[in-house]
């Protein structure tokens, strides 16, 4: 795993943004904090200790964490820049951050629903604010394989019936602020249907994973 691998030899590790504890490594100390009920509540009985509280007002006492991990979140902060000088506050060593790039195109379902690109140019960071936030990264691409078990935006871009279903909508933040989508998702069954998706976008079926944009961006 990417994120495991950029920790590096870190024993203990904050997971920002949390979430459900999806992301978390099982061989690290992890302390978790995360501002949703609903996502704390979900956590299992093996996640990480959490904590309810946001990225920008951490409370932790300077350098606390040998490595800080921060996955598919920052979009969601209120305030980004503040968030991540607070991670680079309480953090010794490696800062770990699973991100998209605003810049990327290529998804294919940005062509039934244009909003998407609008979306991400409004709330991602450039991948020139992170260095400007938290000093020297490296930024590695991250390959979706084809049959992701994660419900992120792209997981699905090899299995396109699956944005047709409302569970799997729901569980992709995305869906949750767009408005009205359902004339493009009768287009897109309405291809699925007659084949003039697989024809569209024949490349993509006989790839193993593809790059949609997603990036590691690591502290140097």
């Amino acid at each position: 795993m990417m994120i495991g691998r950029a920790l590096g030899s870190a024993k203990t590790v904050l997971n920002v943004g949390a979430g459900t504890g999806s992301y978390e490594p099982a061989d690290r100390r992890v302390t978790a904090i995360e501002p949703s009920m609903e996502m704390i509540r979900q956590r299992g009985a093996s996640a990480a200790p959490v904590i309810q509280g946001y990225a920008e007002d951490l409370p932790f006492d300077d350098n606390s964490f040998d490595a800080t991990m921060a996955t598919l979140t920052v979009h969601h902060w209120a305030d980004q820049e503040r968030g991540l000088k607070e991670i680079r506050r309480v953090t010794r060593g490696q800062i770990v951050i699973l991100t998209f790039d605003p810049s990327h195109r290529g998804f294919w379902l940005a062509d039934y629903i244009p909003e998407l690109v609008a979306l991400d140019e409004v709330q991602m960071p450039r991948m020139t604010d992170y260095e400007a936030w938290l000093g020297s990264v490296e930024i590695s691409a991250v390959p979706i394989p084809h049959d992701c078990s994660d419900g992120f935006l792209c997981a699905y871009w090899r299995r396109p019936g699956a944005y047709l279903d409302p569970r799997i909508r729901a569980a992709i933040s995305c869906f949750w602020v767009l408005d009205n989508v359902s004339v493009a998702l009768k287009k897109l069954a309405n291809d699925l249907d007659t084949g003039a998706w697989a024809q569209r976008y024949s490349e993509l079926l006989d790839l193993d994973e593809c790059d949609f944009g997603y990036r590691l961006v690591t502290t140097k």
